[in-house]
């Protein structure tokens, strides 16, 4: 037989239950995915707090600002190629830039840390953290993709 006691007791914790559940969200599943032992295995220190920590790299300090040559720049955690050469420009910023990812290559997340309302790029396919996109690039898109050059590999053609 159920008290009223045991009764308010049920309510009280389903009440508690329903509070916790309706505030975690669902982290997305991505094609490529490791423990967290296996990222830091796979990854540089640097690279493992820029991809998976969303940290940011000191600004001119990544080689991959000076590349020119022909090619795709892929994501350090999956090998997914993100953006073609052709799109790379610089943009004073200290990062490499682009207007444009390739097509399907690329999600978007609102990031409001560090007290500023950003929106956060990362891969696709593994869900690294690459850098941010703003709204100041050249035409045709007038975006700057704004990445971390440790959050990369480059790929000549």
């Amino acid at each position: 037989m159920i008290t009223r006691r045991d009764f308010l007791l049920l309510g009280t914790g389903l009440a508690g239950f329903l509070a916790t559940a309706e505030g975690v969200r669902a982290q997305p599943v991505y094609e490529v995915s490791y423990s967290d032992a296996e990222w830091r295995r796979r990854l540089t220190p640097a690279q493992y707090n820029i991809l998976r920590e969303q940290g940011t790299e000191v600004p001119f300090s990544s080689a991959l600002l000076n590349e020119h040559r022909k090619g795709t720049f892929d994501c350090a955690g999956c090998a997914l190629p993100l953006y073609s050469s052709a799109t790379k420009y610089d943009s004073g910023t200290g990062w490499p830039s682009f207007w444009a990812p390739l097509p399907h290559a690329v999600l978007t997340a609102d990031d409001s840390s560090l007290g500023m309302d950003r929106t956060e790029v990362h891969c696709r396919r593994c869900g690294s953290h690459l850098g941010h996109v703003f709204d100041d690039g050249p035409p045709p898109t007038g975006l700057r993709y704004c990445m971390n050059g440790l959050a990369l590999t480059f790929t000549p053609d």
